[in-house]
């Protein structure tokens, strides 16, 4: 379903647009979660670490795949927004010739460097097979993750939230399914629940790929839409890349401040790895919000409505604060009892640091709720660079903190991370979005 956000009031677009993506991603960290809860329960806390200790790694590669598709696709919103389709087929095409490339060379990369990666960043050599063997299944499958992303994203620049939801839904099932399966009756370790991820995001992606052939007939293409055009992959890259780049930069600082971690020993990793689960699935909201608001942006920009932009980001500003009050005191009053699906209760240290752990984040949410909405809401203007710089400031905080503070503060350093992050990546995008949209008006009125 084609949905135009350029017309209506703010607020209910914005949060009907935002219900379906934010079940859509809630789903996507059960992917996460499953392999997760599952390893825990049925191999134990050595498993559950060695999948955990690829979180930053994994994040450096896959957060490039998810900023390079979502970057790809805000031409094509603001092309929609426009009504130029002819523009907006020619961006498609582009981005699939782009992605291609993109998918060879990281595939190529991933799987040459990988046992690398993880020595420097020392992982206990009691978990750093297991850690191989999970990440180099996930990196193998690079293929059908940038697919599904690419096919949703593209589903999202056109208003629709709620497709990807159910196929989305669909493949978690599946992945669930696949990981009792593999792990469970046919002993195959951590690495069955990586196939089982992998496989679960070819379903996403085939069924994504089938839904536009069939009801998308704007993306019907004449054979010169479907020529590579330098002009329009410029543009895209000039957008993509540097939000590719702006994940795998703050990926940086979490491999970094994973490294001290690992120093810290395996029962650490597995309370920060516990933590930083329930922290993902917390902050799915805020993202969503972000994601939601990358599309609304780029729509009204496109239609150059700045007026709807600014009602929006006020709108989702508000939003996010109710948000964050609710996930704070969750985090506060329940951590301990959440932490027990990943962690067996007699592992009583463990959990003990997962609750200090997310109480530091929940209380700090506000933070990450601005940067989500005023960073997606720059990308979705068409500005990309300054919030990449956004990204080098939390690279600065998560590895400065990572090098220097943990070997003194211990675990406390590791909880700090993250809120210093957010803030100094507030510090710079606060200013960046009212510098862009005086940018737009100076442009639109010399059009």
């Amino acid at each position: 379903m084609i949905k135009e956000m350029t017309k209506g009031k703010p607020l209910p677009i914005i949060l009907s647009f935002c219900i379906p993506l934010l079940l859509g991603n809630v789903f996507q960290q059960f992917y996460n979660m499953a392999d997760s809860i599952i390893v825990g329960r049925f191999i134990g806390v050595d498993a559950f670490a060695s999948v955990g200790s690829t979180t930053a790694v994994n994040f450096l590669v896959i957060g490039f795949v998810l900023g390079l598709c979502n970057g790809f696709c805000i031409p094509i919103a603001q092309s929609f927004g426009a009504g130029d389709l002819s523009g907006l087929r020619r961006f498609l095409a582009n981005a699939f010739y782009l992605s291609v490339g993109f998918t060879i060379l990281l595939t190529a990369i991933t799987m040459i460097f990988t046992r690398q990666i993880l020595v420097i960043m020392d992982t206990p050599e009691d978990i750093i097979n297991g850690a191989y063997s999970y990440i180099i299944v996930i990196f193998a499958g690079i293929a059908a993750i940038m697919a599904y992303n690419l096919l949703a994203s593209l589903l999202r620049a056109l208003g629709d939230s709620r497709t990807p939801l159910i196929f989305l839904a669909v493949a978690c099932v599946i992945n669930v399914v696949l990981d009792l399966v593999f792990v469970a009756v046919l002993k195959m370790g951590v690495e069955g629940t990586a196939y089982a991820t992998v496989i679960s995001q070819a379903v996403s992606a085939i069924l994504c790929y089938s839904h536009i052939r069939k009801h998308f007939h704007i993306l019907a293409f004449e054979k010169q839409e479907l020529e590579f055009s330098w002009q329009h992959s410029k543009k895209l890259l000039g957008i993509g890349f540097p939000m590719a780049l702006q994940f795998s930069i703050t990926a940086i600082g979490s491999v970094i401040l994973q490294t001290a971690v690992n120093r810290l020993g395996t029962d650490l990793v597995a309370a920060v790895t516990a933590g930083n689960r329930i922290s993902m699935l917390m902050f799915v909201p805020l993202e969503t919000l972000g994601i939601t608001m990358a599309t609304y942006c780029g729509q009204n920009t496109g239609a150059k409505k700045l007026n709807r932009v600014k009602k929006g980001i006020l709108a989702a500003l508000a939003l996010m604060l109710i948000y964050c009050v609710i996930a704070g005191l969750t985090l506060w009053f329940l951590s301990g009892y959440i932490a027990q699906i990943f962690i067996k209760k007699e592992e009583v240290e463990i959990i003990k640091n997962a609750v200090i752990f997310l109480r530091f984040c929940g209380i700090c949410y506000p933070l990450l709720g601005v940067l989500m909405v005023f960073r997606n809401s720059v990308q979705g203007m068409g500005f990309s660079i300054m919030p990449m710089f956004a990204g080098l400031s939390e690279l600065a905080a998560r590895g400065l903190i990572g090098m220097f503070l943990v070997g003194v503060w211990g675990f406390t350093a590791v909880c700090l991370a993250a809120p210093t992050a957010w803030l100094l990546a507030d510090f710079i995008l606060i200013p960046t979005y009212f510098m862009s949209i005086k940018k737009l008006k100076r442009v639109f009125r010399s059009e």
